[in-house]
C-alpha cells in the first residue's frame, strides 16, 4: 500500500482489521518496515498494525534533504489522517523511538500509548554528531554497504551474528536503502532535539523494551527512560541485542500487546 503525505509517497505495510486498536510501528536506521514482519503477522489478530517506510527509507520516496525527526513525525500524523486513524499506540525502535517521542510532542492527541524500543531520549553529544557527519561522507563515497559493515556487529546479540537467518535479513534490509535517504536520516538524528525533559510529561501508558545484549542503547539507558516516564513498564528481552523485535519477536509482541491492552 502507498499513501502520499506532505508531498512524499510513503510505502506502508498493514495487517489486521480496521476496527481493531491501531498500532503504529516506526522502524530504525538504516532499516525499513520489513523489520516489523513478525509484529505484522503476530499481532494482526489483536491490532490494526501499520508499519510505514519513513521518507528516505525502503520503498518510500527519498527526496533530497534536509530531513528532520519532527518532519518524520508530521509525516506519520498525516499518514494516520490518510488511513482514518484517530489514535494509535505509537512504537519505535532506535531512530523510530526518536520519531515516536516527536509524535507525542507535536501530536499528543494521536497517541494512546508509547512503546520505546532499544532507544534513548537524549540528543547526540558533540562526538556523536561528528561521527554521524563522518558516516555521511563514507556512504556518499562508498555506498550503503559501509553501514552493513560498520553496524551489523553492533546491531545483534552475539548468538544472532555470523551466518544466521536473522543477520542475513538485516543485512539485506540495510543494503537496499537509498544513499540520499540514509544521509538525510543521519542528518536528522544528528540535529534532533533532546527529549529527556519530555518524558515526565507523558500522560499515556508506556513500555520501554530493550534487548539484554543491546550495546547501542543498553539496559541502563532503558532503565533511565522507564524511571522518568510516569506510567512505564520495563521489559528486558533475553537473547536480543539492538534489534529486539527481529531477534525475539514473541517477547516483543507480548509486550506490545500488553501495552495495547493497558490503553483500555
Amino acid at each position: 500500500m502507498e499513501r502520499t503525505v506532505n508531498g512524499v509517497r510513503l510505502a506502508v505495510r498493514e495487517a489486521g482489521a480496521a476496527e481493531k486498536p491501531a498500532l503504529l510501528l516506526i522502524h530504525g536506521f538504516p532499516l525499513d518496515s520489513a523489520m516489523w514482519d513478525a509484529q505484522l503477522s503476530g499481532l494482526a489478530q489483536h491490532c490494526r498494525v501499520v508499519a510505514p517506510d519513513l521518507r528516505g527509507h525502503g520503498a518510500s520516496d527519498a527526496p533530497p534533504g534536509p530531513y528532520s525527526i519532527d518532519q518524520h513525525a508530521d509525516d506519520l500524523a498525516a499518514l494516520l489522517d490518510a488511513l482514518g486513524i484517530q489514535r494509535a499506540v505509537v512504537g519505535g525502535l532506535s531512530m523510530g523511538g526518536y520519531v515516536a517521542l516527536s509524535v507525542w510532542r507535536r501530536h499528543p492527541a494521536r497517541v494512546s500509548a508509547l512503546a520505546l524500543i532499544d532507544t534513548r531520549a537524549n540528543a547526540d553529544t558533540p562526538e556523536a554528531k561528528a561521527a554521524r557527519e563522518a558516516t555521511i561522507g563514507r556512504i556518499r563515497e562508498r555506498g550503503v554497504a559501509v553501514l552493513a559493515e560498520e553496524m551489523l556487529p553492533r546491531l545483534l546479540a552475539p548468538e544472532n551474528q555470523g551466518k544466521t537467518e536473522i543477520e542475513r535479513a538485516v543485512r539485506e534490509m540495510i543494503l537496499r536503502q537509498p544513499v540520499e535517504g540514509m544521509a538525510g536520516a543521519l542528518e536528522a538524528m544528528r540535529d534532533r532535539a533532546d527529549a529527556t525533559d519530555l518524558l515526565t510529561g507523558v500522560t499515556v501508558p508506556a513500555a520501554v523494551i530493550v534487548g539484554e545484549a543491546d550495546v547501542i542503547t543498553p539496559v541502563s539507558v532503558a532503565e533511565d527512560l522507564a524511571r522518568r516516564l510516569p506510567d512505564a513498564r520495563l521489559v528486558v528481552v533475553p537473547r536480543a541485542g539492538h534489534m529486539a523485535p527481529v531477534e525475539a519477536p514473541q517477547e516483543v509482541n507480548a509486550a506490545l500487546l500488553e501495552l495495547a491492552r493497558r490503553t483500555g
